[in-house]
């Protein structure tokens, strides 16, 4: 399963693209992350639905310093 998240709000200079990247690695999960030009965080991540949801629930939290307003998501084929 891959999916696609795009998470808006207070994501960039507060070292969001570390976290994900840190919490995807612990899952085992692979794919990349990138800030975007509009201020988001844009994520790919393909593994099992299960570890993928524990990813989702990470990106809800966030790190430290960031604030979650939104996170648009989808199923890549």
């Amino acid at each position: 399963m891959v999916l696609h998240f795009l998470i808006q709000g207070r994501v960039q200079g507060v070292g969001f693209r570390w976290f994900v990247h840190r919490e995807a690695d612990k899952l085992g999960l692979r794919g990349w992350v990138q800030n975007t030009e509009e201020g988001e965080v844009e994520v790919v991540a393909a593994g099992t639905a299960d570890n993928l949801a524990l990813l989702r629930a990470s990106l809800y939290r966030g790190p430290r310093g960031s604030r979650v307003d939104r996170i648009v998501e989808r199923e890549l084929a």
